[in-house]
C-alpha cells in the first residue's frame, strides 16, 4: 500500500493575531503549509518551509490562485471586532468578511479542496443575560457589525458542497481567544493590569468564556482531519465559565500583582462617558472612554463547548492560569509590559 500523501493546507490570515499560531500547530502536525495574507511574515514568525504567498482575499483571482493544489483551506483572514465602529465600516466588514469567504468558497470548490475551515466567533449569538448559557442550538442575533458580518459568512461556508455533493465547511465559532499576540480588549486590560492603572467597573460577576490561542489552533486540526463534520458548527471554549473577576485575578497572578481593589458602579460610569463622549466630539476628539468600552466590559456571554469535545474529542490543555501564565510570559520576552 502506498504511503498517504502530505495534506496541504492554505491559511488565509497567516500573518494575524492568531494565524502564526496555527500556522505552528499545524507544521508540527506535519502538514505542507501555504500561507496568503496582505502583510509579509516578520522575521521568525513562522517556521522554515512555509509556502508565503501575499495577497488580499477581496481578490477573487488571487485567491484562486493561491488555492490551486490545496487540500484543505483554513479561513482567518477577517476585519476583526471594532468597538463602536463608524458607520462607513460596514461597506469594508461586507467587503473582507463577507465577500471575501466568497472568494474562498468559490476558489475551494474550483479547486477541489476537501475542507474549509472557518474561524467564527461566539459575538454571532448577541448578548445573554446572566446565568444564561448558549449553546449550537441558539437562534443567533448579532448586535455589532462585526458579528453579522461573520453570521454571513458562516451561511456562505455552511452553504457550500464539494464535487461529490457532500459539505465542504466547517465554523469554529470561538470564545473570546487570548494569547500572546492577541490584541483588542484583553490586550490592553493586561498592559493596564500591569501599570497598576485599572480600575474595575461593576461587581466583576458578569460571566465570559475564553480560549487560549493554542487551544484554539488544536480545535482548527481536528476540524480539518476528521471526516464527518462538513455542514457543521461548534462552539470552541476551553469548557469553563469565568467571571470577570477571576479572569482580571488570573493576569493579575501571572503580572506577580494584587488584583486591584475596590471598583466603580455601572451606572455613574456610564453616565460619565456619556458626557465625555459628548464633550470630546464638540472639540473633534475621540473620547478616551464610551459608553460602548462600558458595555462591553460588563457584558455577560457564556457558552457551551460541550458538543467540540464529545464528538471530535477536542481537550482544552489551558485554563485561565496556564493560559495567562504563558501570555503574560511571552509579552514581557517581546518586551509588550
Amino acid at each position: 500500500m502506498p504511503e498517504p500523501s502530505t495534506p496541504n493546507v492554505l491559511i488565509t490570515g497567516a500573518t494575524g493575531a492568531l494565524g502564526p499560531c496555527v500556522v505552528e500547530a499545524f507544521h508540527r502536525e506535519g502538514f505542507n503549509i501555504r500561507t496568503f495574507s496582505l502583510d509579509a511574515p516578520q522575521e521568525g514568525d513562522l517556521p522554515d518551509g512555509v509556502d508565503v504567498r501575499l495577497g488580499d482575499v477581496t481578490d477573487r483571482q488571487a485567491v484562486a490562485t493561491a488555492v490551486r493544489d490545496v487540500d484543505i483551506v483554513v479561513h482567518l483572514a477577517a476585519l476583526l471586532h471594532i468597538l463602536d465602529p463608524s458607520p462607513e465600516l460596514r461597506e469594508r466588514y461586507q467587503r473582507v468578511n463577507v465577500q471575501g469567504s466568497m472568494n474562498v468558497v468559490d476558489g475551494a470548490v474550483q479547486a477541489g479542496v476537501e475542507r474549509v475551515v472557518l474561524f467564527s466567533t461566539i459575538a454571532v449569538y448577541g448578548g445573554a443575560e446572566r446565568g444564561q448559557v448558549l449553546d449550537e442550538s441558539t437562534s443567533p442575533q448579532p448586535e455589532t457589525m462585526y458579528a453579522r458580518s461573520k453570521l454571513e459568512a458562516e451561511r456562505i461556508i455552511l452553504a457550500a458542497k464539494r464535487a461529490d455533493g457532500k459539505p465542504l465547511g466547517v465554523v469554529l465559532r470561538m470564545a473570546a481567544v487570548y494569547g500572546s499576540r492577541v490584541k483588542g480588549n484583553y490586550h490592553r486590560l493586561v498592559q493596564s493590569l500591569a501599570r497598576g492603572r485599572f480600575i474595575p467597573v461593576g461587581d466583576g460577576r458578569n460571566q465570559r468564556t475564553l480560549i487560549y490561542d493554542r487551544d484554539a489552533a488544536q480545535a482548527a486540526i481536528l476540524a480539518a482531519r476528521h471526516p464527518d463534520v462538513g455542514g457543521r458548527i461548534f462552539n470552541v471554549t476551553d469548557g469553563g465559565y469565568h467571571s470577570l473577576r477571576e479572569i482580571i485575578e488570573a493576569i493579575s497572578a501571572a503580572l506577580g500583582r494584587n488584583p486591584p481593589r475596590g471598583s466603580l458602579p455601572v451606572g455613574l460610569t456610564r453616565m460619565a462617558a456619556g458626557i465625555l463622549e459628548r464633550a470630546a466630539g464638540l472639540v473633534g476628539f475621540r473620547s478616551p472612554i464610551t459608553r460602548a468600552t462600558v458595555d462591553k466590559y460588563t457584558e455577560h456571554i457564556v457558552v457551551d463547548s460541550r458538543k467540540i469535545q464529545s464528538e471530535l474529542g477536542f481537550c482544552p490543555q489551558y485554563g485561565l492560569a496556564d493560559g495567562w501564565s504563558q501570555a503574560v510570559e511571552e509579552m514581557r520576552l517581546r518586551g509588550e509590559i
